[in-house]
């Protein structure tokens, strides 16, 4: 047999009272053996899935997966199908997983901080070594030794989850550590194509992203400037992009998207000659984490809903408020903390300016934000603190909406997934019986028409308000815009010429018409 037969995963899988032999690549992520399994047990492509198995309990969807045998079948267990029995005693068995899971946690976080502070040393030493090669993989193997060591015991210690949620916490235990993450040497082409508008964000897997994320980081000089561990920086990104769910549009590719353009303006609008190192880190990092954790609602569907988190956050930005809970989160972990050897005055200005920023992308504050920005641009000093405060909140602003500035081809495929998005939020604001928001209804809108109207009364009077700051900006932002807006009033006409077309030939077809 060939290698590529040996390297096949199979477990088996009970459907409909019959079993079935699954085979997966190693290499496979956990959507991907998702999908097999909603394909094996003939589930559509967006039912949420969860598999248990014979004794009921969590199996982790992921390359991980126990082998089993064919008399001890794992089952699927489908949001979309699954009985009302049988949803109480999965949510009966992980209520006791995180009894269980809580009463471990002290264990935990006593084994973490001894391995840690182990292995913390050791990277010091690692990235102290430089190109001394010899001394480096002796430090490496002392550091993969350490970090099995912690795997297993943790493994022993910790319930089958990969992470779960409770209250206002996150657990964490990100499915993959440093060493899994591969070194990508980016060529000197994608680095300059990286800093413009025009990058083709699709064409990168989320390992070739997250060096990109961290390429940003050393070449504006901000590991240097917050004296980050690189090798906490790599692992800091990978619990990022953990953190963002697999939605149709607010997903890892998009706070991508974001940060990357965000780098674009920053090489654009020549901000590295002014603005401090500071206020750039606080740019990116915003960036990084404005959407964590989005769940694919809108703040709209929230509050309408009452939500955990509408009810949370008092109706006020539920959404952003929890982006900014989950980041830092995320950064109050050790072994995730970036800034964790800056001083604490500093890191709460970094805290409350980062905030700052994720807050100001609620659309609810748009008006707000762009009337103060143009209030001061005309008499703009960098040199004062409230003026670039303004200047920071439209920044990340336009990097967040900014997809139609990119080429047609990349930019046309993010309102697919867009409108995606929008119709699963209004078909269940039907099925709750809520308020259906107008431009999220399938029944209503068309691609034209959710991006007219967004270009021409959004778009381009923000962009247009930045380039009095920028003239740069206008050849290769703002005139994309127009042009896109042109590209869909010319689709929105051949939209309205078909209807009219099938609204004669239904007439003619009726006898209701007369043809001359």
């Amino acid at each position: 047999m060939g290698s590529g037969a040996s390297a096949q995963k199979t477990i088996y899988l009970e459907v409909d009272g019959k079993v079935q032999k699954i085979n997966f690549s190693p290499q496979s992520n956990g959507s991907d053996i998702k999908q097999i399994l909603r394909t094996s047990s003939r589930l559509p492509r967006q039912a949420s899935v969860i598999l248990v198995d014979n004794r009921g309990t969590l199996i982790a969807i992921d390359p991980t997966i126990p082998a089993n045998c064919q008399n001890s079948p794992y089952r699927i267990i489908s949001q979309d199908t699954s009985s009302r029995s049988e949803k109480e005693d999965l949510f009966q068995t992980l209520l006791a997983q995180v009894t269980e899971e809580f009463t471990r946690a002290f264990r935990i976080s006593e084994l973490k901080r001894e391995v840690y502070e182990r292995l913390t040393a050791l990277e010091h030493r690692v990235e102290a070594e430089g190109r001394r090669a010899i001394d480096i993989d002796k430090c490496k193997l002392e550091v993969k030794k350490l970090r099995d060591e912690l795997e297993e015991r943790s493994n022993r210690l910790s319930c089958p989850c990969k992470y779960y949620r409770s209250g206002d916490i996150i657990r964490i235990n990100p499915r993959r550590d440093v060493p899994s993450y591969p070194k990508y040497t980016l060529s000197s082409e994608t680095i300059e194509t990286l800093k413009k508008p025009t990058f083709d964000v699709w064409q990168w897997e989320y390992n070739e992203m997250l060096s990109c994320l961290e390429f940003m980081y050393h070449d504006l000089g901000l590991v240097r400037e917050f004296n980050m561990n690189p090798i906490t920086l790599k692992r800091w990104l990978l619990c990022i992009q953990e953190n963002y769910r697999t939605n149709p549009f607010h997903n890892f590719r998009h706070c991508f998207c974001v940060t990357q353009m965000m780098y674009g303006m920053i090489h654009l609008c020549e901000l590295q000659g002014r603005l401090s190192l500071m206020e750039l880190g606080i740019l990116m990092t915003a960036a990084v984490c404005h959407d964590l954790d989005h769940p694919g609602y809108n703040n709209t569907y929230q509050i309408n809903a009452h939500t955990e988190l509408a009810i949370r956050y008092n109706d006020i930005s539920p959404l952003e408020n929890h982006h900014c809970a989950v980041a830092f989160q995320i950064l109050a972990q050790p072994e995730n903390n970036i800034f964790s050897n800056i001083s604490p005055e500093v890191f709460k200005q970094i805290r409350q300016s980062i905030i700052r920023l994720i807050l100001a992308t609620d659309m609810a504050r748009h008006g707000d934000i762009l009337e103060s920005f143009k209030q001061v641009v005309f008499n703009f000093d960098f040199g004062k603190e409230e003026h670039v405060k303004t200047l920071q909140m439209m920044l990340i602003k336009c990097c967040d909406i900014s997809n139609e500035v990119r080429p047609t081809e990349v930019a046309e495929p993010w309102v697919d997934c867009l409108l995606e998005e929008y119709f699963m939020q209004s078909d269940r604001e039907k099925s709750e019986g809520l308020p259906v928001t107008p431009f999220m209804d399938r029944d209503q809108v068309t691609k034209p028409k959710a991006q007219i109207g967004f270009i021409k009364f959004v778009l381009i009077p923000m962009f247009e308000a930045v380039m009095k700051l920028f003239p740069q900006i206008e050849e290769v932002m703002v005139r994309p815009l127009q042009e896109a807006r042109d590209h869909y009033e010319e689709l929105m006409q051949l939209e309205e010429a078909m209807v009219e077309v099938q609204q004669k030939r239904a007439e003619i077809l009726s006898g209701g018409g007369k043809v001359k």
